[in-house]
Formats: C-alpha cells, sequence, structure tokens
C-alpha cells in the first residue's frame, strides 16, 4: 500500500514512519525541513522514498497515495506569532493535501491540536464550542472546517486528531519548539535550572509519541469522519514533571519561577478520552513516569 507522511521527517512523522515501515508498507515523505530533519529517518529500513518539498508543492508532484497522514503543519503557536503568514501557508498547505486526497480517492488522518482549547475548563471534550484565540488555533480550526466541506462536497473521508502536549524521542530537531518534558529534561542533564512560567502548577496531559502514533493508525484503519481527542486523560503539574525527572537522573535541581509573559497562555489540558475510546477503542498506554523513564534511557521501542 502506497501511504503519504507528510512532515514525515519531523517529531511526530518519523516515528509513525517507522512504525509503517516496520510492517512492511510503502512510504512516501513530504517534508520541507522547517522542524524535521532527515537524520530522523536515518537507520529506518524498507521502501522509502524522501522528498525535500512543501505541502504546497504536491500538486506537481503527481503523488497517487492509498492513504495520506498529514503531519507536515507547523505546530507551535509561537512560530504564527512570530510570522502570522503561516497561517496563509498552513491553509493553503492543507487544501494541497485535501485535493490530492480528492483525486487519488485517499483516507486523510490529519493533525490538529488541544490548543483549541485554550480558554476552557477541562476537561476537554470535542463537541466543545471553539473561541479562536491566536494565528495558530485559526489555523486549525480552518483545517477542521475545509476538512469538512471536503467530505460533504466530495466524499473525501478524514479523521482530524486533536493531540495533546505530545513528547519523546526524535524531538531534538524541534529545538525551542519542542515539548516542555523533552526541554526540561535536556535542560536538567546539563546542570541548568528549568525556568517555569508562573508558580508550577498548570497542567498539561503529556502524551506519548508512541501512544499517537497508534491512535493515528487506528483512526486510519476505521471509517470515523471528524474529530476526535488523542491524549491520556491524566493530567499532571510542571512541579510533578519536574519532579518526576529529578527521580529519574537521580538529580536535585530546583525549578525557577518568573512571570509568565505570555497572553492567552494555555493554563491547564486535560483530554476527555472517552469518544476516541469508543469509537477507536484506544486508551494510553505509556504513563509520564514511564516516558521519562525511556526519554532518559535513549529506548525508542514500541
Amino acid at each position: 500500500m502506497s501511504i503519504l507522511v507528510t512532515g514525515g521527517a519531523g517529531f511526530i512523522g518519523s516515528n509513525l514512519v517507522e512504525a509503517l515501515l516496520r510492517d512492511g508498507e510503502e512510504v512516501v515523505v513530504v517534508d520541507n525541513m522547517h522542524t524535521g530533519s532527515p537524520a530522523n529517518l536515518e537507520g529506518l529500513e524498507g521502501s522509502l522514498n524522501l522528498i525535500r518539498a512543501s505541502c504546497n508543492d504536491l500538486p506537481g508532484l503527481e503523488l497517487q497515495p492509498e492513504q495520506i497522514y498529514h503531519l507536515g503543519i507547523p505546530s507551535s503557536s509561537p512560530m504564527y506569532k512570530a510570522n502570522p503568514f503561516l497561517v496563509g501557508e498552513a491553509i493553503n498547505g492543507f487544501i494541497s493535501v485535501l485535493e490530492t486526497a480528492r483525486r487519488s480517492g485517499a483516507r486523510l488522518v490529519y493533525a490538529s491540536s488541544s490548543s483549541l482549547y485554550s480558554g476552557l475548563l477541562p476537561p476537554h471534550r470535542e463537541d466543545m464550542t471553539i473561541a479562536v484565540t491566536d494565528y495558530y488555533t485559526e489555523a486549525r480550526l480552518a483545517m477542521e472546517r475545509l476538512a469538512e466541506l471536503y467530505h460533504r462536497l466530495y466524499g473525501v473521508p478524514s479523521a482530524g486528531m486533536r493531540f495533546f502536549s505530545v513528547y519523546g524521542p526524535r524531538e531534538e530537531s524541534k529545538k525551542q519548539y519542542a515539548n516542555m518534558v523533552s526541554q526540561f529534561l535536556w535542560q536538567m542533564r546539563r546542570g541548568e535550572v528549568p525556568v517555569i512560567y508562573g508558580d508550577g502548577s498548570q497542567t498539561r496531559d503529556f502524551t506519548h509519541v508512541h501512544d499517537v502514533v497508534r491512535a493515528l493508525r487506528l483512526a486510519m484503519a476505521s471509517e470515523y469522519q471528524g474529530i476526535l481527542n488523542v491524549g491520556t486523560g491524566r493530567a499532571h503539574s510542571f512541579n510533578e514533571l519536574i519532579g518526576m525527572i529529578n527521580a529519574r537522573l537521580g538529580t536535585d535541581i530546583k525549578q525557577k519561577y518568573v512571570e509568565n509573559p505570555i497572553k492567552n497562555y494555555v493554563r491547564d489540558t486535560l483530554a476527555d478520552t472517552g469518544k476516541c475510546r469508543e469509537i477507536l477503542g484506544f486508551e494510553g498506554r505509556i504513563s509520564l513516569k514511564e516516558g521519562i523513564g525511556r526519554l532518559v534511557e535513549g529506548d525508542k521501542r514500541y
């Protein structure tokens, strides 16, 4: 089976590509290396074709995939604040993906974000009314609406996955845009003091990338049309996170608290996982404690 993975050299994408190749699938990766890296795909065995291009280049590539995973989207709010034109780039790129799916008859599973729940009290459900709070959430919500439009107009089947705080192996290429689990771990391994906005009581539903990959593949194998949360249904504070990393490293590094400079800061996230569990049979398997241990050990096993 021919499978297209946009952003396949990035963090989540490369973990997905590894799983697909391991199962003998033929994978085409389209990635402009914005936050991806060819190093993320080194050593992977199987039928893999890496094309250095953006999603906006898809019409000229004339690909005919049977399945499409769309992960090639700038994935951090600060990126969009620094460059608002990324909104148009993300939307236009997604239209190119949808057109590819329409022409080839492919099913599409694409990344969305729990950032859409900004300002809403947890637990966060898919049926909550979304209020756009920044450039990033505008891009994500527009993509969800476009996916539904293409389904209504052309019958393009798709599932949008609202990821909650994804962390795990191969995140180094994201640098300052990596999840706080990875950023704090990298800093503390170097003996540096992690800096936290506020008092550290803010919480996140930290979700290991291998669980995310399972959810993506379950969604692809299903016939579900619409939006699903991908999280664990368990939240941990930043203070708890620092404590877990200290415990795993055998260190006693104290965090530094500073005033939060970010407007529309997401205070807490927690996925209501009931819908994803009911429709896909998905539940997060990897606890935060186990996930931190795997990162420390460099363990990439599924």
